[in-house]
């Protein structure tokens, strides 16, 4: 359930390609059977392709990586994160408008 441009990250990778990265990295994190979840899937990867080479965006399973829902306090899905320089810097809980995400990313890619 990603686009071409829609990293998957996971308890493996989530230190390296999120808190370590260079970007900031969108984090969105659902389940196979949350509706609201695939219904902002098309957002997300339009995000993953609209910020490529500026940002990272990807998902997290939440049923594959409980640890990493458990670690972020992740209750309610979808929940999208945004991380900066290895520190949460957002949270945006339910499916919301593209341009409520876009402007939380553009606000981290200059700092």
């Amino acid at each position: 359930m990603a686009g071409a441009n829609t990293l998957t990250f996971n308890q493996d990778n989530f230190e390296a390609e999120v808190l370590q990265s260079n970007v900031p990295v969108l984090v969105d994190f659902w389940a196979t059977w949350c509706g609201p979840c695939h219904m902002l899937a098309p957002v997300i990867d339009d995000l993953a392709t609209s910020f490529q080479g500026k940002a990272k965006i990807g998902k997290v399973d939440v049923d594959t990586a409980q640890e990493l829902a458990a670690q972020y306090g992740i209750s309610n899905i979808p929940t999208v994160l945004v991380f900066h320089k290895g520190e949460q810097v957002a949270r945006i809980i339910g499916a919301k408008h593209k341009k409520e995400y876009e402007e939380t990313l553009k606000a981290h890619l200059a700092g």
